[in-house]
């Protein structure tokens, strides 16, 4: 035995020194020859091969010269040749192979045979191996379970486990290594019927004590959500070995159940096998996976403190999180403990340091790691070109583009996809559209992900109506949309008020089976609310099962803009009892539903306990909300003391809520001070100026109103011209006053003067003080008549029918005479009127409106 090791570690030094002198065919040559009675593996020649920088397919050359010569080789070379053209892939000298086998009448041997299915499995197909196995006129259980190992490698999975099934009736033993492949595709098919059949077979075949079948059993059961079944298995284990342990841990984290994978990493700790670094790996993936950023970089000081080295996969994590949280002077710390430990060679932890960089809009830092990255990948290349089409920078995307092509390295899907994006991002919708035909025209075919780039894109920039049509030319190509696709089209449909749209594309989710995706549920929760159906809004949301905070949100938002604050408060504490935290946009809709409804009271205890009980930092939003509150409230004073007083630099949200409450209260000195401030912060805003005009007009100040008038002239400030528009069957009917006229207007103004003539009888009387204007009382009452909404509402009474609500979406708030006029309308009509306005919802009902005159 000694001199049989003598003899390969000769064998082994004679190959290296052939190779380094350069020698390949002597190197190769000595291992052929000699290979029949050495034990020298083909891995340590594949490495050795490596070093020298030969490619293995030059053994195969030295083989044929030497077959040529007449050289006889024996069943375990012509096994390894086999081999090595499964590896290869090289197809035609595999077959010579079989010809020679079949000439020396070799063809009976059965690790041979075996060879041969591998190398047909692997290079042509199952018909093959089926032929090569049927040949044999008995099958060992060296064959069987080489026949169904073929079909589990090549993905025939069901043919496995058929032929499993004829290897038991055959009464053949199947071996540890067919077990495992076969728990392998229970797990990868999720068919956990079989998986316990398999296991069954175990248990009757006394294999259980096997720790690479119970290992395999463990990730079977875990990855189809079976963690008492696999507990089960790892607690009946006389030994764990660390990884079953490792394997048990990991299916706790990646299923959500981290505290009792820290549980079971306490106990491993216990154990006689400690926690290894792959242990550490598992509960840092784990938490990754389930947002859980913060305590993934707790883990990584652990680590440290415990003095476990991390290596690539664990820092890949660390970054990953690290570009979630989007803290870049932290991603700048790790980036500087990478180098220090000699960890930027590898190209996964370099790709996610170009990732975290460009997620943080760090893009010259990403730029710097892309750099001095030696093996550049195609994840690495489109990360940073995705980062600089999403910042706008398209000359310096499409000039890494051609570097990449001047690489070598194809543009896929992904790399377009990205560019597709950025342009449609920053509303070139346009070019977004001729790259998808680009990407065509160079031999891929844009998939869903393309087209809800450029869907998505338009709906992020407020493009809804190009959103929904390049959805329409999205069906046409025949792509069906996924969740994200959907859940664009919702917000589009949210964005323009299309209900009738948005109803339709709620039947779409229903029928692809996307209606319990909490994305699309919690869109189409969204576009209900913004669109005036609460009702609906709120059935959507009752059916979600698990709630996360953005559908919470958008529901209590959703009563907020409807006025039903008390409604809002109570979603709010059932949100909590729910166990689920509230976050800065929580408390964004909380407040914004205490100011609708005048909630002044509950408005500061919800304030107060932000940062107290919740630790959520108050931002300008919040306190944009508590002004708008104390000013609508009338307390213009306080709302005054609480801006001068705030830790925070006022915005113009913050002096706009301050003038806006000015106007409701005819504050003209408070107005004064927060115009001032308004007109440095946004000099290009109209509607500034108009509330100043608004307020002098009432107070007679005509010269003050022609001041503005100049300044705005002078600044080069346009008016932003009030429309209302409202959907008729599938049409859209917008009016901007005499602007554009409809084509129906004369019909819609006799209708019109026709019902205020009626409301007249019953009390209404023209509010003039809505109109700026030096003009006498008459010609101010026809402006009046004019304004987009009550026309609008006026052709839905003319075009629709008697029980439906009538739905009008306005771009400005709603002046106080057309709130007027709405009620009587509703009145007379017998119709319920939902108007949106640029602030909130109103819905008339008989004369009366859900905002009880406060808005």
């Amino acid at each position: 035995m000694e001199e049989k090791c003598d003899s390969d570690a000769y064998m082994e030094n004679l190959i290296k020194l052939y190779l380094n002198y350069g020698d390949f065919r002597s190197a190769s040559m000595i291992f052929l020859v000699g290979f029949s009675g050495n034990r020298v593996s083909l891995s340590f020649l594949t490495e050795e091969f490596d070093k020298a920088g030969v490619r293995m397919f030059e053994l195969l050359k030295v083989f044929g010269q030497l077959h040529r010569k007449g050289v006889v080789f024996n069943s375990r070379v012509l096994t390894l040749i086999l081999r090595l053209c499964t590896d290869l892939i090289d197809f035609w000298f595999g077959v010579e192979i079989h010809a020679y086998i079949i000439k020396k009448g070799l063809d009976v041997d059965v690790h041979l045979k075996c060879s041969l299915m591998n190398f047909y499995g692997n290079t042509w197909g199952d018909e093959c191996v089926d032929q090569i196995f049927d040949e044999m006129p008995k099958h060992s259980a060296l064959l069987w379970n080489e026949v169904v190992m073929v079909n589990l490698r090549s993905g025939s999975y069901l043919k496995a486990f058929y032929l499993f099934r004829k290897m038991q009736l055959s009464g053949v033993k199947a071996n540890e290594y067919t077990i495992s492949k076969l728990l392998q595709a229970c797990w990868k098919l999720e068919t956990l019927n079989e998986g316990k059949q398999i296991h069954g077979y175990i248990i009757r075949h006394g294999l259980e004590s096997n720790s690479v079948i119970c290992n395999t059993l463990i990730n079977m059961y875990t990855k189809n959500g079976k963690l008492e079944l696999a507990r089960t298995v790892f607690d009946l284990m006389q030994k764990p070995t660390s990884t079953s342990w490792n394997s048990m841990i990991s299916g706790y984290a990646q299923n959500n159940f981290l505290e009792e994978a820290w549980q079971l990493f306490s106990k491993m700790e216990l154990s006689e096998t400690k926690p290894d670094l792959v242990t550490w790996n598992c509960l840092l993936s784990g938490h990754f996976l389930h947002r859980a950023y913060e305590k993934v970089l707790m883990i990584f000081q652990r680590m440290q403190h415990v003095s476990f080295k991390p290596n690539s996969t664990t820092i890949t994590s660390i970054i990953q999180a690290v570009a979630e949280l989007g803290s870049v002077n932290l991603g700048k710390e790790i980036h500087a403990y990478v180098v220090r430990n000699g960890l930027d060679y590898d190209v996964y932890v370099g790709t996610s340091l170009v990732d975290m960089y460009v997620k943080n809009g760090f893009l010259s830092g990403a730029r710097a790691v892309f750099g001095i990255m030696k093996n550049k990948n195609i994840y690495a290349w489109n990360s940073l070109i995705s980062g600089y089409a999403y910042n706008g920078l398209f000359e310096e995307a499409l000039e890494l583009l051609n570097g990449m092509e001047q690489e070598g390295i194809e543009p896929d899907l992904i790399t377009w996809n990205g560019l597709v994006s950025g342009y449609s991002m920053w509303g070139c919708s346009e070019k977004a559209l001729a790259l998808i035909h680009e990407m065509r025209a160079s031999g891929l075919n844009p998939n869903v992900v393309s087209w809800t780039a450029l869907i998505s894109g338009c709906s992020q920039r407020e493009n809804y109506r190009e959103s929904i049509q390049f959805f329409l030319q999205m069906q046409q190509e025949g792509i069906k949309p996924n969740s994200a696709t959907l859940s664009s089209l919702i917000r589009a449909c949210a964005g323009l008020s299309l209900l009738e749209s948005g109803k339709e594309i709620h039947c779409t989710t229903i029928r692809s089976g996307h209606c319990e995706d909490i994305y699309v549920a919690t869109s189409l929760i969204d576009m209900y609310c913004k669109s005036g159906s609460l009702t609906s809004a709120y059935q959507v949301f009752g059916m979600i099962k698990n709630k996360n905070v953005a559908s919470w949100n958008s529901m209590i938002m959703g009563f907020a803009i409807h006025g039903l604050g008390k409604e809002a408060i109570c979603l709010f504490n059932d949100m909590c009892e729910a166990g689920i935290p509230p976050d800065s946009i929580t408390f964004t809709a909380v407040l914004s539903a205490c100011k609708h409804s005048g909630l002044i009271d509950d408005g500061w205890k919800y304030f107060d306990s932000m940062n107290q009980d919740y630790n959520v930092i108050p931002t300008l939003e919040h306190y944009a909300c508590m002004v708008d509150l104390l000013g609508r409230c009338g307390y213009l004073d306080e709302a005054l003391y609480f801006i001068e007083r705030m830790p925070l630099k006022p915005d113009a949200s913050i002096w706009g809520a301050l003038l806006g409450s000015c106007r409701i209260h005819k504050n003209l000195e408070l107005a004064e001070i927060a115009a001032k401030h308004l007109f440095k912060l946004e000099p290009y805003n109209s509607a500034n100026y108009l509330l100043m005009m608004n307020l002098y007009s009432t107070e007679n100040r005509w010269e003050d109103v022609d001041n503005l008038k100049d300044i705005m002239s002078v600044v080069g400030v346009k008016s932003r011209p009030g429309w209302s528009w409202i959907q008729i069957d599938q049409n859209i009917h917008v009016f901007s006053g005499d602007r554009n006229p409809h084509p129906d207007i004369g019909e819609i103004y006799f209708e019109l003067y026709q019902c205020v003539s009626e409301m007249k009888k019953l009390g209404y009387v023209p509010d003039t003080s809505c109109v700026f204007q030096n003009i006498n009382e008459h010609d101010k009452e026809k402006v009046l008549m004019s304004h987009s909404e009550k026309l609008a509402v006026t052709f839905g009474l003319i075009k629709t029918n008697s029980d439906q609500p009538i739905r009008v979406i306005n771009n400005i708030r709603v002046c106080s005479d057309c709130h007027t006029v709405m009620k009587y309308m509703s009145q007379i009509s017998c119709r319920e009127i939902v108007l949106r306005d640029g602030v909130r919802f109103h819905h008339f009902i008989d004369g009366k409106c859900s905002c009880n005159d406060y808005w």
